[in-house]
């Protein structure tokens, strides 16, 4: 595969659509619900997220030559597609965790959704 180096994916299309965002995306997913779950902070999320991104951006150079970290005349290549997918990976783990969060709430303050009357 040759390289097309687009703003937000670096070999194709379909392989940022597959790896960060379907199987990235689930696992952001559950990170953003296990932290809703447990009352883990936000801090704790970014954490993991950082783990997951070195999983995603390693599975984009193993499978699909992309770009790692290593050797260090790919580091800035590797570390700006990696914060693309720490972005994308984000924002479904804080929608995962928002929509727990939103259930969790709902379910146990009922009450203040009632309207009096």
């Amino acid at each position: 595969m040759t390289p097309e180096m687009g703003l937000l994916w670096e070999v194709s299309f379909a392989e940022f659509l597959f790896v960060t965002v379907i199987l990235g995306g689930g696992g952001a997913w559950m990170i953003g619900r296990s932290t809703a779950l447990t009352w883990s902070g936000w801090g704790l999320l970014a954490f993991y997220l950082m783990l997951l991104t070195i999983a995603v951006r390693f599975i984009h150079f193993s499978l699909f030559n992309g770009t790692f970290f290593l050797p260090l005349s790919h580091f800035g290549t590797g570390l700006y597609y990696a914060v693309v997918d720490y972005i994308v990976l984000a924002a479904i783990a804080a929608a995962g965790r928002i929509f727990v969060r939103n259930r969790q709430m709902a379910r146990q303050y009922g009450f203040l959704d009632r309207v009096s009357g």
